[in-house]
């Protein structure tokens, strides 16, 4: 006989009207309540923090979300799906393209194309399973207004695919500060499930924390509160299965005398939660370079493609 599928309605502590609010704000799902903090669902329900707590620690308890064996996170690992970037070599460094379950980053100077990337995936998410892509959606929150729409219907007609079709599956957001990112990131569960979404994109992940916290005086603050961001979006990766693409940018360090001064922006915290880590930078004859920086389960090394009008491709063979 197979288990009875928990809903929200099912934690003890979460009534009509809790359960109404949860569902407004996209948290029909009680994993997603389990991993929330009680502070944090006291304030998005309107409650009060010991109910919320109450309703925490029962969701915990139903879904026994505590140690587990070794196999069953690798048969979790297992359902992880991949995305295809659209060239051989890229996807090969990647262990197969962008893994869902996971968050990750690239960092580039101006050019390097970070955002060329992003936009490919919005495409390739779409495609079928058997194509590399996942059959799902996009949800892709532009916070330096560089998203175009022109290059996603380039790259769709690249992949003979409807471009208004393509579009209509690409639901995009205008992140205004870090507190309007954070907030459509906190609201994402609900478009996640309704629209079908496998990845999300946040390009860039950094700027606007950048811009709203100056000085070394505000660092603390502003780390914590990208801990918090990134937290975030690893919850709505494992909840649901998604992929999570996030790009950076860099800074140069004047201390470094010999090789590459480009360093990401986003310290230690960001360099801890990124699943994968990839920096980009230009190449000879119109190439991109992809270096693996970091990887749980895969070797540093460099992978080469190009960006075309039709989209991300491996360069020709000579």
């Amino acid at each position: 006989m197979p288990k009875k599928q928990i809903t929200i309605e099912d934690i003890p502590g979460v009534g009509e009207k809790i359960a109404e609010k949860l569902k407004e704000i996209g948290y029909t799902d009680p994993m997603v309540i389990a991993v929330t903090s009680p502070s944090e669902l006291a304030t998005i329900a309107e409650i009060g923090e010991g109910q919320a707590a109450k309703i925490v620690n029962a969701a915990r308890g139903m879904l026994d979300i505590g140690f587990e064996t070794a196999d069953k996170i690798l048969e979790r690992k297992v359902s992880a799906l991949k995305i295809t970037t659209g060239s051989k070599n890229l996807d090969n460094l990647l262990g197969g393209g962008i893994e869902t379950q996971a968050i990750t980053e690239t960092y580039a100077a101006f050019g390097g194309g970070k955002s060329q990337l992003a936009f490919q995936l919005s495409v390739n998410v779409q495609l079928p399973t058997d194509a590399g892509g996942l059959g799902r959606n996009c949800l892709f929150i532009d916070t330096e207004n560089t998203f175009s729409p022109q290059r996603i219907v380039q790259m769709a007609r690249g992949l003979k695919l409807e471009p208004e079709k393509i579009l209509r599956n690409i639901y995009v957001s205008r992140a205004f500060n870090s507190e309007h990112q954070m907030l459509l990131i906190e609201k994402a569960p609900e478009m996640v499930e309704e629209k079908n979404i496998g990845l999300i994109i946040v390009d860039s992940l950094t700027s606007h924390f950048r811009a709203d916290f100056v000085g070394r005086g505000e660092l603390a603050g502003r780390q914590q509160k990208l801990n918090r961001h990134l937290h975030q979006l690893q919850k709505l990766a494992d909840a649901y299965n998604t992929a999570i693409y996030v790009t950076n940018q860099v800074m140069s360090r004047p201390d470094i005398l010999f090789g590459d001064p480009t360093a990401p922006v986003g310290g230690h915290i960001l360099g801890h939660m990124s699943t994968y880590r990839l920096y980009l930078r230009r190449g000879k004859e119109g190439t991109r370079i992809a270096r693996m920086v970091d990887a749980p389960n895969l070797p540093e090394a460099e992978a080469v493609f190009i960006v075309t009008p039709e989209g991300i491709k491996d360069p020709p063979q000579k």
